[in-house]
């Protein structure tokens, strides 16, 4: 088998196309979910804890150097946690939308799962060794 008759059998598979279409809509999906973070939540976060961006939050650790015409020389040193918690509030939507997904299709297979089922007709074997056993009983 050519390489080529191998790639295009392992790309053909179910699980390939499904895994691309999964990772097609989860880009997606993150970019709605970062654009809601950044457009709509965190200014409403920031008017709530002062009227500005929260992204530009930060912990100057050492102050910038700048020579006598103002001309910067070193860069200040800062933590942007503002940043970290613009992300970590992305993270966490992402995953409770995917936390709900996935519960409603559990939810949609049970319902399926749920369904009763006939029980399958007892064998002539069970039939015999339940006379027998009604027969000893009644003994």
């Amino acid at each position: 088998m050519t390489i080529y008759k191998e790639f295009k059998a392992f790309a053909m598979r179910g699980n390939v196309i499904d895994l691309a279409v999964g990772v097609i809509i989860g880009g997606a999906f993150g970019k709605i979910v970062t654009s809601l973070v950044n457009d709509i939540i965190m200014p409403l976060v920031g008017l709530l804890i002062g009227g500005f961006n929260v992204s530009t939050l930060k912990v100057t650790l050492k102050a910038s150097v700048t020579d006598a015409a103002g001309k910067v020389i070193k860069d200040a040193v800062t933590l942007g946690y503002g940043s970290f918690l613009q992300f970590t509030l992305d993270f966490l939507i992402i995953a409770f939308c995917i936390f709900m997904f996935v519960k409603l299709m559990n939810s949609m297979q049970r319902k399926e799962e749920a369904l009763p089922e006939t029980p399958p007709e007892p064998t002539k074997e069970e039939i015999l060794l339940t006379e027998i056993r009604d027969l000893l009983k009644n003994k």
